[in-house]
């Protein structure tokens, strides 16, 4: 499932603290959910709200030890004594997003089944890494507290980029969602170097590189460290897969620049403004200065 598109929508931020950083309350129109976003510093605050005091679902974000996104997903009758466990309980996370019901709508069934829809989604995009161990079924709801769980589900869905999670959402329904909204086809961009060959496109938040392309399966000596961990991190998930000497990218997979993704091809640094070109060999960095000229 993606976030509904090309529906013009407002989304307040109310900063609790004054600060950017700090306690935010997210909230969407016309929709009866509420966020509430915390780092773990400012946990105790957030547990005074009257919003963690109620039933619904949590996802706690931060990173493994090798510096890659991870997250954990979660479901409570009272939020803020469940994440208060995760104090002690779990080291990863720096930040806790909770979402709960303006109107007392979510009830133990609903909270359970947008927990596994979640986590659903994590395993299947497989863009970050997931802490949980165990993927539950969704409970069996009826057929109209299933629909209102998913409009629920896909409002979260449009809340959760905005605060720097992207777990939710797979690299190539991200590239179909683009170019349905454009006026002219998604730009497919191909890398031919160092024994590496791919193709991928630009997306709002990155740059994606798609299923099938090959990676250099040797690295540079130069390579830098985070490099040669995103490297490992993606054969350890089976994002990339050893094939007749390379490396195949078995899913797309969303990198945070075009050099970023470049360089996890080549196996070193690379300049993905230059290393990237479309069909007739033009520069990612040539493409995007021909934007701007247009304008």
């Amino acid at each position: 499932m993606t976030p509904p598109q090309g529906r013009p929508t407002s989304i307040r931020i109310f900063l609790a603290d004054g600060t950017p950083e700090g306690l935010r309350i997210v909230e969407k129109s016309n929709w009866t959910g509420r966020a509430v976003v915390a780092n773990r510093s400012q946990l105790e605050g957030a547990l005074t709200r009257s919003e963690m005091t109620q039933p619904g679902v949590y996802v706690l974000t931060g990173q493994t030890d090798d510096g890659a996104a991870k997250l954990y997903v979660g479901e409570a009758d009272a939020l803020g004594e469940r994440i208060k466990q995760h104090v002690a309980g779990k080291e990863f996370w720096t930040r806790a997003i909770a979402f709960t019901s303006t109107n007392e709508g979510l009830n133990k069934a609903n909270v359970r089944y947008l927990e596994a829809r979640l986590l659903a989604l994590a395993k299947s995009a497989n863009q970050w890494a997931v802490e949980n161990t165990a993927y539950p079924a969704p409970p069996p709801l009826n057929e109209a507290d299933k629909a209102d769980a998913e409009w629920f589900l896909a409002e979260m869905l449009v809340i959760f980029p905005l605060l720097g999670v992207d777990a939710f959402e797979s690299a190539s329904s991200q590239t179909s969602n683009e170019s349905s909204e454009s006026t002219e086809p998604s730009l497919t961009l191909y890398l031919d170097e160092r024994g590496a060959k791919g193709s991928g496109k630009e997306v709002t938040d990155g740059f994606v590189v798609l299923k099938g392309s090959l990676a250099r399966a040797d690295e540079t000596a130069s390579i830098h460290d985070y490099m040669r961990e995103q490297r490992q991190m993606l054969k350890t998930r089976g994002v990339l897969a050893p094939q007749e000497g390379k490396l195949i990218f078995t899913q797309g997979f969303r990198f945070a620049s075009p050099s970023t993704a470049a360089g996890v091809l080549v196996g070193g640094a690379s300049n993905g403004r230059v290393a990237w070109k479309d069909a007739s060999g033009k520069t990612l960095k040539a493409i995007q200065e021909a934007r701007l000229d247009a304008l």
